[in-house]
């Protein structure tokens, strides 16, 4: 006996219909040929992979969001992936062999086992942008731009860009003397912005005074561009500053290339944002829009990831979720053309139906018996006989 519940889907897993696919397709397309135009080069790693290259130089985070089996071949542990981003690093690592800059972009379904708390989704579709072998601000900047470009595609306005260094709290709690309890401790209480526990976690340290003063002040550390200023005075004079101050100059950098390329463009500096802490080793930047109440992209410097591949090499990039950006992503109004065309045993027939698939006109057939006419089928063109010629006629002018 059949189940009644056998189109149900797991929770957070959805399908895509025609329509929705159609839209969605069309917005990747867009997508991937203008990374083409920048020089990304389009990879695809595979769906299933070994854990512990899933998981190089990640968090717990993404351990706890990555399904896990056990491969009956080998018996070693695989994973489903939830980011792509190790993945791409390893073909980089392992497969390009030269010392110049390499540019790979990407676009396929993750997999989570919780998801995202705001849009239920448990199978988001992953799309970004890496860009491996060069350190230099410049390569940071390139990715922001290639980000930006992607969401302008897209269709989104009013787009916020949140910039912040993970280099900051790394030189701190090395200078600090952090054990690794503590870092993590403070790391998740600076990550909740939970100022009132910070200051309690703080006072259990027995850290000099001086850091204590600098971690409680850094969630306060977020605004506008004078919060670079207001940071380059808080944190000098103390073992790590000269790191500090690199990272400073690295924002203060980029924020004026954004002035200057993006003048509408607003910029934003989050001090105590470690987003991707546990890989990124330099800056990290979110885009956000009024729309959505978590970023719509994000990415970072991540150098080194490749180290375990065999080749540690500079990496920086962006990724986001194409089903969210197709969500805000608005099509033509003019329908495509779907032709109709009667079934005969009819060379001229074959023939025609040919040549307007090869320019890209979508033709359905009919079948014998079948039930339904054009409309049914969605066609809004019907392939006719005229002076024994197959022409293209409007439903609506017939």
């Amino acid at each position: 006996m059949q189940r009644k519940d056998t189109w149900l889907l797991p929770e957070g897993i959805s399908e895509v219909l025609p329509e929705q696919a159609a839209h969605l397709e069309k917005l990747r397309r867009k997508l991937l040929d203008t990374f083409a135009c920048w020089g990304y080069q389009l990879v695809i790693p595979p769906f299933v992979d070994f854990l512990h290259s899933l998981l190089i130089g990640s968090g717990h985070d993404l351990d706890l969001q990555t399904f896990k089996l056990t491969d009956q071949l080998s018996g070693e542990m695989l994973g489903v992936r939830a980011d792509m981003t190790p993945q791409v690093a390893r073909i980089d690592a392992h497969h390009f062999q030269h010392d110049g800059p390499t540019r790979l972009c990407y676009a396929g379904t993750v997999l989570h086992t919780l998801g995202d708390p705001l849009e239920k989704s448990r199978s988001p579709m992953q799309i970004g942008a890496e860009l491996y072998g060069h350190a230099g601000l410049e390569s940071d900047y390139e990715v922001i731009q290639l980000m930006l470009e992607m969401l302008a595609i897209s269709g989104l306005q009013n787009v916020h860009l949140d910039l912040g260094h993970v280099g900051i709290y790394r030189a701190l709690a090395e200078h600090a003397g952090l054990n690794s309890q503590q870092e993590a401790e403070l790391f998740d209480v600076l990550q909740r912005k939970a100022r009132t526990e910070l200051a309690e976690l703080l006072a259990e340290f027995e850290i000099d005074a001086r850091y204590k003063d600098i971690f409680n002040a850094l969630p306060k550390l977020n605004g506008g561009r004078d919060i670079l200023d207001r940071a380059k005075a808080l944190l000098t004079g103390f073992a790590g500053a000269d790191q500090i101050a690199r990272a400073l100059a690295d924002l203060s950098g980029i924020s004026d290339k954004l002035r200057r390329d993006y003048p509408a463009l607003t910029v934003s500096f989050d001090l105590a944002e470690l987003r991707g802490y546990h890989y990124h080793t330099g800056m990290v930047f979110a885009a956000f829009v009024p729309a959505l109440g978590k970023e719509i992209a994000r990415g970072g410097r991540y150098d080194n990831i490749g180290e375990v591949f065999g080749r540690a090499r500079a990496a920086t990039g962006f990724s986001a979720d194409l089903k969210v950006l197709a969500g805000m992503f608005k099509v033509d109004d003019e329908a495509a053309q779907v032709v109709f065309a009667p079934f005969a045993e009819d060379a001229d027939l074959r023939e025609a139906v040919r040549d307007l698939r090869a320019q890209g006109v979508a033709v359905i057939q009919h079948l014998p018996e079948q039930q339904g006419g054009p409309e049914h089928l969605g066609c809004n063109a019907i392939l006719e006989k005229h002076n024994q010629q197959w022409v293209v006629r409007s439903i609506s002018c017939r």
